[in-house]
């Protein structure tokens, strides 16, 4: 599951925000599907430059993030490490363009139950409740964090 981070947070919620106000969507399209409205989100590059760079490179998001290589120049692997960069695996990229991770689908309002992917509003559902789940995750890390600095620095209590 990815680094639960401000950014990614952020990214996810603006994705789903400006899918419900109508954003383009077609799930064949590398620049108008899950990951590719995400992209325009992250990388602030129109649907037709994604769809230009994802062509440079192999298959759907899914082959694309597995296939990458920090190494390469391949335009289409730029946009892999983009979204790897605000914390996402190549795994998590999988779940995004197939709404498939369990975590997060029974993280769902209303609870568990399947989405279709090529679907606008179980896309929006899916990025909401992912968003909400890493939320929930960095809340509980940094009370934890809190909590650990508190216990560290109070002072012992001596009872007489």
């Amino acid at each position: 599951m990815a680094f639960p981070d401000t950014t990614l947070i952020k990214a996810l919620r603006e994705t789903a925000m400006r899918l419900r106000n109508g954003a383009y969507y077609a799930w064949g399209n590398h620049g108008g599907c899950n990951c590719g409205n995400l992209l325009q989100v992250v990388t602030s590059l129109s649907r037709e430059e994604i769809q230009a760079y994802a062509q440079s490179g192999i298959g759907e998001w899914t082959e694309i993030a597995e296939d990458y290589c920090p190494v390469t120049d391949a335009p289409a692997y730029m946009l892999i490490a983009r979204l790897e960069g605000i914390g996402l695996t190549p795994t998590d990229i999988h779940h995004i363009e197939y709404l498939d991770d369990k975590e997060v689908l029974y993280a769902l309002a209303g609870g568990f139950r399947w989405l279709k992917r090529n679907v606008r509003e179980d896309v929006i559902d899916y990025l909401e409740a992912f968003a909400n789940l890493l939320q929930q995750k960095l809340d509980a890390k940094n009370s934890e964090l809190i909590t650990g600095a508190f216990l560290q620095t109070a002072p012992a209590l001596s009872v007489s």
